[in-house]
């Protein structure tokens, strides 16, 4: 029942039942059914989280990692309301992937995914940051020698490494610094493309090569000649967007020292965490799905379950607990 419904909607989790079960259930029957299943993990989830405030830790992997990176970001669910201030029925999902690796060599060995597990929440960034700390706890994140945030640089996520991860490397995520750049290039030469490609590459190699301030100084340039943002600029004129990547890259310099990862034989792309937002997204992201909190929040907690590497999964059907597996 837990599995058809953490991987269908739920009038085709019941014919697939039905058909497997010579049964006449319907949708509703098992939307019922699966919310309550996905609400016990839910609960455990938020115990572990109050276990863990007072001081009682999950277990760790009984091997220790040896490189583990961890990647927070967000996805979206339609709701059933509108928000009365944004006027929109999409809400961000935040998920979490937790990934150990086997490092490279930094020349020909490039580094290799091992284990992935995932965390899925409608909670605010801050209840989410409670179960990033308890799912870090669980993957070894005291044992690990190297342990890395890879992730956007959005603001709520330095807000929540600072808080939980703090003592950990920080790196924002190759791609979104690279499309920050084609951001960059398309608003300043939106129909000139020959200009557009050339700005683009020539930023991108330097920040291939380690070189933020010299494209700091590329993009205050361009700043000076554009002015100051108007109150009248809309979202993507020039002004606007050169504004921000000032500022986006003068906060995040130390975390874009890429020659340096890749030298130390660390990934530099948040890749896994994408996929971890589109999986779960698979489920709760649709134009004809509409959710409230208490319905969604059951089904990320059973989806999450169902998309980790560590057979959690098995293991929470078998002793009806979360509990680690191979890391």
């Amino acid at each position: 029942m837990a599995r058809e419904a953490t991987t269908h909607t739920y009038d085709p989790a019941a014919r697939a039942l039905n058909e497997d079960w010579g049964t006449h259930y319907d949708g509703a029957q098992v939307r019922r059914w699966a919310l309550k299943l996905g609400q016990k993990v839910v609960d455990e989830m938020a115990a572990e989280v109050v276990a863990y405030e007072k001081g009682r830790r999950p277990r760790g992997p009984a091997e220790k990692p040896k490189l583990l990176v961890i990647g927070l970001d967000g996805g979206r669910v339609q709701g059933r309301e509108k928000d009365p201030v944004s006027g929109s029925r999409w809400r961000e999902d935040k998920v979490l992937t937790i990934t150990s690796y086997a490092p490279g060599d930094g020349k020909d060995r490039a580094p290799e995914a091992l284990v992935t597990t995932c965390v899925a929440t409608l909670g605010d960034s801050r209840a989410f940051g409670k179960l990033v700390r308890v799912e870090a706890e669980r993957r070894g994140v005291r044992e690990a020698p190297r342990v890395l945030n890879i992730s956007d640089g959005a603001a709520w996520i330095d807000t929540q490494h600072q808080e939980h991860l703090g003592r950990h490397e920080r790196i924002v995520d190759w791609y979104h610094a690279v499309e920050h750049l084609y951001d960059q290039a398309q608003a300043l030469y939106p129909q000139q493309e020959a200009l557009r490609k050339n700005l683009a590459q020539r930023l991108k190699t330097l920040l291939w090569r380690g070189q933020t301030p010299g494209i700091i100084k590329v993009l205050e340039a361009h700043a000076r000649k554009l002015g100051p943002p108007q109150d009248s600029d809309p979202v993507g004129h020039p002004r606007r967007v050169a504004a921000q990547n000032v500022g986006y890259f003068r906060k995040h310099q130390e975390h874009m020292n890429y020659p340096a990862y890749r030298q130390r034989g660390w990934p530099i792309g948040s890749g896994t965490t994408e996929s971890g937002v589109k999986q779960i997204n698979k489920r709760v992201k649709g134009t004809e799905q509409f959710w409230d909190p208490q319905g969604v929040e059951p089904i990320l907690a059973l989806r999450a379950l169902w998309l980790s590497q560590d057979q959690r999964w098995h293991h929470y059907w078998l002793w009806g607990r979360i509990i680690s597996g191979a890391a």
